[in-house]
Order: structure tokens, then C-alpha cells, then sequence
């Protein structure tokens, strides 16, 4: 498994996590170069330019698991920015041709009170 974010400090070590300390926003190249992975999971976190590398990241018959904040947000607090709210349906339209989905939603969660959505989905080969 690879863990990444601007700071992996705090991360326990694990014989099997690769901690990867990279800022994905900075306009870096992908850090993961041409690896693929046979799931990749991502909370609470939405950087548009990344998701063409995230996909292509996903092995075929690996799965997707993604969850984070929509439109409607802003009504709760913070991501209140459109840059960082999922629009309907978004993720339903990311996975459109290239996954089968198991299981979506998109609705109101009460704890923390917040408007998300979520997708399970498996790349097609």
C-alpha cells in the first residue's frame, strides 16, 4: 500500500506501507509514475486535475473507492469552494465507460453534518 500526502509524518510505520511524502498540487509530475494499483481509496480530498492519473493508476479489475464533499457543502462549512465541491452526479460521470459500479450515493450525512458523495466501482479490463 502507498500512502501519500504533503506529510507523512505522523504515519505509523508499517512493513507494508510505503509512506510517499508529495504535495499532489504543487503542479509536480504524478508521483506514481506508470504504477498501478488494484484499488485506490481517496476521503474528503478533490484536486480535478489529478483524476485523468488517478484512473489510469487503477489496474483493470482494480477498484475504486472515493468519497468527498459535493455541492450543498457550503451550507455546513468548510470546503465551501466550488473548486472543491463535487457537482451531481460527478463521480457517477468519472466512472462512466471505464468502471462498473457497485455501489453510489450522494446525500446529506450527519456526522459530521456534511452533503458527500460515494462511489465503489470496478475499472473494466
Amino acid at each position: 500500500m502507498v500512502a501519500i500526502d504533503r506529510d507523512v509524518s505522523q504515519l505509523p510505520a508499517h512493513p507494508c506501507i510505503e509512506p510517499l511524502a508529495a504535495d499532489l498540487e504543487d503542479g509536480s509530475p504524478w508521483p506514481l509514475q506508470d504504477r498501478r494499483f488494484a484499488a485506490a481509496v481517496v476521503t474528503n480530498y478533490l484536486h480535478r486535475p489529478l483524476m485523468p492519473a488517478l484512473i489510469d493508476a487503477i489496474e483493470p479489475g482494480g477498484v475504486l473507492l472515493y468519497q468527498t464533499f459535493m455541492k450543498g457543502n457550503e451550507r455546513f462549512g468548510k470546503p465551501s469552494r466550488p473548486e472543491f465541491l463535487l457537482e451531481d452526479g460527478e463521480l457517477l460521470e468519472l466512472a462512466r465507460g471505464r468502471f462498473s459500479v457497485t455501489a453510489y450515493e450522494a446525500r446529506l450525512i450527519s456526522d459530521p453534518m456534511a452533503m458527500v458523495q460515494r462511489i465503489a466501482a470496478r475499472r473494466l479490463r
